[in-house]
Formats: structure tokens, sequence, C-alpha cells
């Protein structure tokens, strides 16, 4: 299996020790202006770039780990698309991944139209992991990415 990312074993309890810690100081975290939020989730040391096919496969093993600790580890863990995208953001980082996190904002519809946020990652300008495309009902207004915020 060439090129692909596999997570067994102790690799997988680390990553899942990983995600709950992260997944748990992700209210936290959220709270933080974006520069800082974009300088503690950053690698401290300079991580080998990996292709996107190589993204890709380990986004999805990271995105399953991330998802079951957001759904066993309640109340410790909040669910919701910050917790997921912060917590998914800093461990695909530090594992080499150059993805970015996008904050975006948009309106509900229907008869009590409020405006509300959404966070998700972006995977060479696409949504990556998102069951739909988040751009059709939001508007991209901040972007953590290893280059800063925008």
């Amino acid at each position: 299996m060439a090129g692909r990312a596999v997570v067994t074993g102790s690799a997988s309890a680390a990553l899942v020790a990983r995600a709950v810690v992260v997944a748990t100081a992700a209210p936290l975290l959220a709270r933080l202006d974006l520069e800082r939020l974009q300088r503690l989730l950053e690698p401290r040391r300079n991580v080998i770039g990996r292709d996107v096919v190589t993204v890709q496969e380990l986004g999805r093993q990271y995105a399953a780990v991330v998802d079951l600790v957001i759904r066993r580890a309640r109340p410790l863990v909040r669910p919701g698309c910050l917790t997921r995208g912060i917590t998914l953001y800093a461990l695909l980082r530090r594992a080499g991944a150059d993805v970015a996190l996008r904050f975006g904002v948009g309106r509900t519809g229907g008869d009590d139209d409020q405006v509300t946020g959404h966070c998700w990652l972006v995977l060479d300008d696409e949504p990556f992991l998102e069951r739909r495309d988040p751009r059709a009902c939001f508007t991209g207004v901040a972007t953590v990415s290893s280059t800063g915020v925008g």
C-alpha cells in the first residue's frame, strides 16, 4: 500500500489520545483571537509535507477518529463544527497536511432568519471532509493556515 497512511495499533491509541486532548480544549481555543489560535495549532517544528492523495486518505482516517471521539466523549467533548474543525486542523497539520481552517457565516432562512456560523477544513481551495459543500450556505470570512490568518 505505497503512499497510503494507515493508522493502526499504538499509533491509533496515540491518535485517539491526541484527539481527546484537542477536542476537550476546543471550546477554550475557539475563544482566542485567530492569530493566537493559529500560533497554538501550528506544529512547533517543520513537518514533511504530504501529497494530496496521502492527505485525503489520512484525513478520512483522522475524521473517523475525531467523529468517534466527539460522539463517545460527551459531555467532556462538545459536539459541533468548531470542535471537529479545530481538532482535525491541529492533528492534520502536525501530520504534515497542508490544510486550512475556514470560518464562514450564513443565514438560516425561513421565518426566523438568523445569522449562523460554520467552520470547515480546506484542502487545495476546496472544502475537505465535509458531507456537503458549505460554500452554498456560508460565506468564508476568515481562514487559519500555515501561512497565518487571512
